[in-house]
């Protein structure tokens, strides 16, 4: 995943999500969707003509590949966690009786491994280097992922072992659980960086109901991304304005791709001493 200019695997956390990548049918298309209803611009990248790196505010976001039909995958955005060593996830995922769907797959700047967990939640592991202006990922960047699954304490335990998290030593994300939100939360130097939640019904008609790792991007104006979104043949799920994001929308691209909006509010100003 890289435009030329990189960021070292050594500078992302081992076991936190590092990307998120949409897996299309079209890039143009794709392309068109997301910029206009997110504001994106795309520049090209060292993994081929059929991937695109999505940049806001001058700083890499997310990949778009093209690739559903040549995969035999369905269209989705997939979050993508960092290790060390892609063939030894790969081992740890089988061991836990989980799917590896495709890879490690080879790239100029890295191997990448798609995978699905015990309940059908679709996921990623990255091995190698990042796009130049990467910025570790967090509940208050541009993009935060949450898993929606049928028992948050028993995927925490599959992930926690495959990705690591919890082992001894520096550079290793910490495990904890939030009863205000009732959610399993993964941190990295302190910051949270994935939720888990449960309650996903497993066996599900909706892919919005079943379990699945969801990506929620960060906007302005929520009301205007929606609109931009009905405009483009999109679909809007659902909208609210609860919780500690504030107003949001869970959207449906014209390609079936589910992903969420939300308005980030203002960090609360500290009191002072």
């Amino acid at each position: 995943m890289s435009d030329g200019t990189t960021t070292s695997s050594a500078d992302v956390v081992r076991g936190a999500p590092c990307w998120v990548s949409l897996t299309a049918r079209d890039l143009a298309a794709a392309e068109k969707f997301y910029g206009t209803v997110l504001g994106w611009e795309f520049r090209s990248t060292t993994l081929g003509e059929r991937f695109a790196v999505a940049v806001t505010d001058g700083r890499p976001i997310a990949t778009i590949g093209a690739v559903a039909g040549d995969m035999q995958v369905a269209v989705g955005w997939t979050p993508f966690f960092a290790v060390a060593q892609a063939d030894e996830a790969t081992a740890r995922i089988r061991e836990r009786s989980a799917t590896v769907a495709l890879g490690p797959v080879s790239f100029a700047s890295g191997r990448a491994v798609l995978a699905a967990d015990r309940d059908g939640a679709v996921f990623g592991v990255w091995e190698g280097r990042l796009p130049g202006g990467w910025q570790s990922w967090h509940d208050r960047g541009p993009v935060v992922v949450r898993l929606r699954t049928r028992d948050a304490f028993e995927a925490a335990i599959f992930y926690g072992g495959v990705l690591q998290w919890a082992e001894e030593g520096e550079g290793c994300c910490t495990v904890s659980y939030e009863e205000d939100r009732a959610e399993v939360v993964v941190r990295s130097c302190g910051d949270a960086v994935a939720r888990i939640s449960s309650g996903a019904i497993e066996a599900a008609p909706d892919p919005a109901i079943r379990p699945h790792w969801a990506v929620h991007f960060a906007v302005d104006d929520v009301d205007v991304r929606v609109e931009a979104a009905r405009s483009l043949g999109g679909t809007v799920i659902a909208t609210g304005t609860a919780g500690p994001a504030g107003a949001w929308a869970d959207l449906r691209d014209p390609d079936g791709g589910l992903f969420t909006v939300f308005s980030r509010q203002p960090r609360p100003a500290r009191s002072p001493a």
